[in-house]
Protein backbone atom coordinates (compact mmCIF):
# COMPACT_ATOMS: atom_id res chain seq x y z
CA UNK A 1 0.00 0.00 0.00
CA UNK A 2 1.01 3.49 -0.87
CA UNK A 3 2.58 5.98 1.98
CA UNK A 4 0.18 9.04 3.04
CA UNK A 5 3.37 11.20 1.84
CA UNK A 6 2.91 9.22 -2.02
CA UNK A 7 -0.88 9.97 -1.80
CA UNK A 8 -0.28 13.33 -1.24
CA UNK A 9 1.49 13.81 -4.07
CA UNK A 10 -0.48 11.87 -5.78
CA UNK A 11 -3.57 13.82 -5.42
CA UNK A 12 -1.54 17.24 -5.67
CA UNK A 13 -0.01 16.12 -9.65
CA UNK A 14 -3.91 14.98 -10.23
CA UNK A 15 -4.98 18.30 -9.41
CA UNK A 16 -1.94 20.25 -11.18
CA UNK A 17 -3.43 18.01 -14.51
CA UNK A 18 -6.58 19.74 -13.99
CA UNK A 19 -5.67 23.00 -13.89
CA UNK A 20 -3.58 22.47 -17.06
CA UNK A 21 -6.89 20.86 -18.79
CA UNK A 22 -8.95 23.47 -17.95
CA UNK A 23 -6.90 26.10 -18.95
CA UNK A 24 -6.34 24.49 -21.95
CA UNK A 25 -10.21 23.84 -22.37
CA UNK A 26 -10.80 27.52 -21.95
CA UNK A 27 -8.11 28.17 -24.55
CA UNK A 28 -9.73 25.68 -27.30
CA UNK A 29 -12.84 27.56 -26.56
CA UNK A 30 -11.97 30.99 -27.53
CA UNK A 31 -10.19 30.15 -30.13
CA UNK A 32 -13.18 28.22 -31.56
CA UNK A 33 -15.06 31.32 -32.49
CA UNK A 34 -13.06 32.79 -34.50
CA UNK A 35 -12.14 29.14 -36.05
CA UNK A 36 -15.74 28.24 -36.59
CA UNK A 37 -16.70 32.02 -38.24
CA UNK A 38 -13.55 31.41 -40.34
CA UNK A 39 -15.04 28.10 -41.64
CA UNK A 40 -18.38 29.10 -41.90
CA UNK A 41 -17.58 31.90 -43.92
CA UNK A 42 -15.60 29.92 -46.64
CA UNK A 43 -18.37 27.63 -47.35
CA UNK A 44 -20.79 29.69 -49.77
CA UNK A 45 -17.77 31.04 -51.61
CA UNK A 46 -16.63 27.10 -52.14
CA UNK A 47 -20.06 26.39 -53.41
CA UNK A 48 -20.56 28.92 -55.54
CA UNK A 49 -17.21 28.52 -57.18
CA UNK A 50 -18.71 24.54 -57.65
CA UNK A 51 -21.90 25.97 -59.17
CA UNK A 52 -19.96 28.33 -61.23
CA UNK A 53 -17.91 25.86 -62.62
CA UNK A 54 -20.50 23.34 -63.04
CA UNK A 55 -22.37 26.32 -65.35
CA UNK A 56 -19.00 26.73 -67.17
CA UNK A 57 -18.35 23.08 -67.12
CA UNK A 58 -21.85 22.06 -69.09
CA UNK A 59 -20.92 25.00 -71.63
CA UNK A 60 -17.62 23.34 -72.24
CA UNK A 61 -18.48 19.24 -72.55
CA UNK A 62 -20.10 19.92 -75.56
CA UNK A 63 -16.97 21.42 -77.36
CA UNK A 64 -14.62 18.65 -76.08
CA UNK A 65 -11.98 21.01 -74.88
CA UNK A 66 -12.14 20.87 -71.19
CA UNK A 67 -8.68 21.53 -69.24
CA UNK A 68 -6.82 18.33 -67.56
CA UNK A 69 -7.84 19.32 -64.07
CA UNK A 70 -11.82 19.21 -65.12
CA UNK A 71 -11.23 16.22 -67.94
CA UNK A 72 -8.52 14.09 -66.11
CA UNK A 73 -6.00 12.31 -67.85
CA UNK A 74 -8.84 9.09 -68.65
CA UNK A 75 -7.35 6.58 -66.41
CA UNK A 76 -7.30 6.47 -63.13
CA UNK A 77 -3.67 4.08 -62.38
CA UNK A 78 -2.14 6.60 -59.62
CA UNK A 79 -3.95 8.40 -57.19
CA UNK A 80 -2.71 11.16 -54.77
CA UNK A 81 -3.89 11.24 -51.28
CA UNK A 82 -3.91 14.89 -50.20
CA UNK A 83 -4.46 14.04 -46.48
CA UNK A 84 -4.77 17.25 -43.82
CA UNK A 85 -4.68 16.97 -40.24
CA UNK A 86 -3.69 19.19 -37.20
CA UNK A 87 0.12 19.99 -36.36
CA UNK A 88 -1.02 18.85 -32.32
CA UNK A 89 -2.39 16.48 -30.54
CA UNK A 90 -4.78 16.65 -27.34
CA UNK A 91 -7.57 16.53 -29.27
CA UNK A 92 -8.85 13.18 -28.53
CA UNK A 93 -10.04 11.20 -32.48
CA UNK A 94 -9.73 14.54 -34.11
CA UNK A 95 -6.54 13.41 -36.49
CA UNK A 96 -6.51 9.60 -36.12
CA UNK A 97 -10.29 9.56 -37.91
CA UNK A 98 -8.85 11.66 -40.84
CA UNK A 99 -6.42 9.28 -40.93
CA UNK A 100 -8.39 6.11 -40.44
CA UNK A 101 -10.36 7.18 -43.51
CA UNK A 102 -7.00 8.00 -45.76
CA UNK A 103 -5.88 4.29 -45.18
CA UNK A 104 -9.00 2.81 -45.25
CA UNK A 105 -9.15 4.50 -48.74
CA UNK A 106 -5.42 3.64 -49.53
CA UNK A 107 -5.72 -0.26 -48.81
CA UNK A 108 -8.91 -0.44 -50.90
CA UNK A 109 -7.19 1.29 -53.64
CA UNK A 110 -3.82 -1.03 -53.22
CA UNK A 111 -6.13 -3.99 -53.45
CA UNK A 112 -8.00 -2.87 -56.96
CA UNK A 113 -4.50 -2.78 -58.22
CA UNK A 114 -3.86 0.96 -57.95
CA UNK A 115 -0.54 2.85 -56.94
CA UNK A 116 -1.03 5.39 -53.86
CA UNK A 117 0.81 8.31 -53.09
CA UNK A 118 0.47 10.94 -50.05
CA UNK A 119 0.80 14.53 -49.74
CA UNK A 120 0.33 15.45 -46.24
CA UNK A 121 -0.65 18.37 -44.22
CA UNK A 122 0.01 18.39 -40.76
CA UNK A 123 2.48 17.04 -38.66
CA UNK A 124 0.41 14.51 -37.22
CA UNK A 125 -1.15 12.77 -40.04
CA UNK A 126 2.58 12.67 -41.55
CA UNK A 127 3.53 10.83 -38.34
CA UNK A 128 1.20 8.55 -38.34
CA UNK A 129 0.95 7.56 -42.02
CA UNK A 130 4.57 6.78 -42.61
CA UNK A 131 4.77 4.03 -40.40
CA UNK A 132 2.74 1.97 -43.00
CA UNK A 133 3.27 4.37 -46.40
CA UNK A 134 6.41 5.74 -45.32
CA UNK A 135 7.81 5.20 -49.20
CA UNK A 136 4.56 6.22 -50.60
CA UNK A 137 4.80 9.69 -49.03
CA UNK A 138 5.66 12.56 -51.66
CA UNK A 139 5.50 15.58 -49.43
CA UNK A 140 4.83 16.70 -46.18
CA UNK A 141 3.67 20.40 -45.63
CA UNK A 142 4.63 21.71 -42.36
CA UNK A 143 2.38 24.44 -40.72
CA UNK A 144 3.38 24.97 -37.17
CA UNK A 145 5.10 28.12 -38.36
CA UNK A 146 2.38 29.65 -39.28
CA UNK A 147 0.23 31.78 -35.99
CA UNK A 148 -3.24 32.24 -38.83
CA UNK A 149 -4.33 30.28 -41.64
CA UNK A 150 -4.26 32.40 -44.64
CA UNK A 151 -4.98 31.82 -48.34
CA UNK A 152 -1.29 32.30 -49.34
CA UNK A 153 -1.26 28.70 -47.56
CA UNK A 154 -3.36 26.82 -49.71
CA UNK A 155 -2.39 28.76 -52.83
CA UNK A 156 1.12 27.02 -52.02
CA UNK A 157 -0.51 23.91 -51.73
CA UNK A 158 -2.28 23.63 -54.68
CA UNK A 159 0.32 24.93 -57.06
CA UNK A 160 2.33 22.26 -55.47
CA UNK A 161 -0.62 19.40 -56.66
CA UNK A 162 -1.37 21.45 -60.27
CA UNK A 163 2.55 20.82 -60.52
CA UNK A 164 2.73 17.28 -59.91
CA UNK A 165 -0.76 16.57 -61.93
CA UNK A 166 1.25 18.29 -65.01
CA UNK A 167 4.24 16.52 -64.54
CA UNK A 168 2.11 12.97 -65.34
CA UNK A 169 2.89 11.58 -61.58
CA UNK A 170 -0.85 11.38 -60.83
CA UNK A 171 -4.25 10.56 -62.10
CA UNK A 172 -6.43 11.15 -59.29
CA UNK A 173 -6.25 13.63 -56.43
CA UNK A 174 -8.18 13.42 -53.14
CA UNK A 175 -8.68 15.54 -50.48
CA UNK A 176 -9.15 14.35 -46.40
CA UNK A 177 -10.20 17.00 -44.14
CA UNK A 178 -12.65 16.65 -41.00
CA UNK A 179 -15.91 18.84 -41.55
CA UNK A 180 -17.25 20.93 -38.30
CA UNK A 181 -20.60 20.37 -37.11
CA UNK A 182 -20.45 21.25 -34.00
CA UNK A 183 -18.37 21.03 -30.80
CA UNK A 184 -19.01 17.52 -30.49
CA UNK A 185 -19.17 15.94 -34.22
CA UNK A 186 -17.01 16.60 -36.92
CA UNK A 187 -17.12 14.45 -39.86
CA UNK A 188 -13.77 12.94 -41.56
CA UNK A 189 -14.48 13.93 -45.45
CA UNK A 190 -13.00 12.55 -48.82
CA UNK A 191 -13.40 14.91 -51.42
CA UNK A 192 -11.91 14.56 -55.55
CA UNK A 193 -10.37 17.52 -56.74
CA UNK A 194 -8.19 16.66 -59.42
CA UNK A 195 -10.36 16.05 -61.86
CA UNK A 196 -13.12 18.06 -60.25
CA UNK A 197 -15.65 16.41 -59.41
CA UNK A 198 -18.97 18.31 -60.18
CA UNK A 199 -22.20 18.37 -57.95
CA UNK A 200 -25.07 17.51 -59.43
CA UNK A 201 -26.96 20.70 -57.99
CA UNK A 202 -24.61 22.64 -60.06
CA UNK A 203 -24.99 20.86 -63.18
CA UNK A 204 -28.54 20.57 -63.17
CA UNK A 205 -28.37 24.77 -61.96
CA UNK A 206 -26.52 25.15 -65.61
CA UNK A 207 -29.89 25.48 -67.64
CA UNK A 208 -30.00 28.28 -69.27
CA UNK A 209 -27.52 29.41 -72.44
CA UNK A 210 -24.83 31.68 -71.75
CA UNK A 211 -22.45 32.84 -74.17
CA UNK A 212 -18.95 32.84 -72.65
CA UNK A 213 -15.41 35.68 -73.52
CA UNK A 214 -13.32 34.50 -73.65
CA UNK A 215 -14.15 30.83 -74.26
CA UNK A 216 -15.17 28.36 -71.88
CA UNK A 217 -11.76 26.59 -71.98
CA UNK A 218 -9.22 29.94 -71.31
CA UNK A 219 -11.84 30.57 -68.11
CA UNK A 220 -11.88 27.08 -66.62
CA UNK A 221 -8.11 26.84 -67.21
CA UNK A 222 -7.98 29.97 -64.67
CA UNK A 223 -10.76 28.87 -62.83
CA UNK A 224 -9.96 25.66 -61.90
CA UNK A 225 -6.53 25.86 -60.11
CA UNK A 226 -7.70 28.78 -58.09
CA UNK A 227 -10.97 26.55 -57.08
CA UNK A 228 -8.25 23.93 -55.94
CA UNK A 229 -6.90 26.18 -54.03
CA UNK A 230 -10.31 27.51 -52.17
CA UNK A 231 -11.00 23.70 -51.78
CA UNK A 232 -7.80 23.40 -49.86
CA UNK A 233 -8.42 26.21 -48.12
CA UNK A 234 -11.88 25.48 -46.78
CA UNK A 235 -10.42 22.15 -45.92
CA UNK A 236 -7.74 23.91 -43.96
CA UNK A 237 -10.52 26.13 -42.14
CA UNK A 238 -12.28 23.30 -41.31
CA UNK A 239 -9.61 21.41 -39.80
CA UNK A 240 -9.04 24.33 -38.14
CA UNK A 241 -12.24 24.64 -36.50
CA UNK A 242 -12.71 20.64 -36.26
CA UNK A 243 -9.26 20.87 -34.34
CA UNK A 244 -10.84 23.09 -31.48
CA UNK A 245 -14.13 21.14 -30.99
CA UNK A 246 -12.26 18.30 -30.60
CA UNK A 247 -9.98 19.55 -28.30
CA UNK A 248 -12.39 21.41 -26.31
CA UNK A 249 -14.34 18.48 -25.83
CA UNK A 250 -11.67 16.25 -24.79
CA UNK A 251 -10.08 18.33 -22.68
CA UNK A 252 -13.71 18.60 -20.81
CA UNK A 253 -13.26 15.16 -20.76
CA UNK A 254 -10.45 14.75 -18.85
CA UNK A 255 -10.80 17.96 -16.19
CA UNK A 256 -14.06 15.96 -15.57
CA UNK A 257 -11.62 12.88 -14.91
CA UNK A 258 -9.48 14.41 -13.29
CA UNK A 259 -11.57 15.31 -10.93
CA UNK A 260 -13.23 11.86 -10.35
CA UNK A 261 -9.84 10.65 -9.77
CA UNK A 262 -9.14 13.09 -7.38
CA UNK A 263 -12.38 12.60 -5.70
CA UNK A 264 -11.62 8.82 -5.25
CA UNK A 265 -8.09 9.53 -4.04
CA UNK A 266 -8.59 11.34 -1.31
CA UNK A 267 -11.17 9.01 -0.12
CA UNK A 268 -8.49 6.81 0.04
CA UNK A 269 -6.16 8.93 1.72
CA UNK A 270 -8.57 9.78 4.42
CA UNK A 271 -9.62 6.06 4.68
CA UNK A 272 -5.87 5.02 4.80
CA UNK A 273 -5.30 8.20 7.77
CA UNK A 274 -8.48 7.50 9.62
CA UNK A 275 -7.17 4.03 9.46
CA UNK A 276 -3.69 4.69 10.87
CA UNK A 277 -4.66 7.13 13.58
CA UNK A 278 -6.97 4.11 14.49
CA UNK A 279 -4.62 1.90 14.89
CA UNK A 280 -1.95 3.85 16.87
CA UNK A 281 -4.27 5.10 19.47
CA UNK A 282 -5.03 1.29 19.72
CA UNK A 283 -1.49 0.54 20.53
CA UNK A 284 -0.84 3.46 22.73
CA UNK A 285 -4.36 2.10 24.84
CA UNK A 286 -2.90 -0.96 24.76
CA UNK A 287 0.84 -0.03 26.41
CA UNK A 288 -0.67 1.43 28.89
CA UNK A 289 -3.31 -0.82 29.92
CA UNK A 290 -0.38 -3.66 30.21
CA UNK A 291 1.95 -0.72 32.56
Amino acid sequence: MASLKDMRVRIASTKATQKITKAMQMVAASKLRRAQSAAEAARPYAERMDAVIGNIASAAAGSGSAPALLAGTGKDAVHLLLVCTGERGLSGAFNSSIVRLARERALALVAQGKTVKFFCVGRKGYEQLRRNFDSQIVEHVDLRAVRQLAFKNAEDIAKQVVARFEAGEFDVCTLFYSRFKSVIAQIPTAQQIVPLEIAPRAAAAATAAYDYEPAEDEILARLLPRNLAVQVFRALLENNASFYGAQMSAMDNATRNAGDMIRKQTLIYNRTRQAMITKELIEIISGAEAI
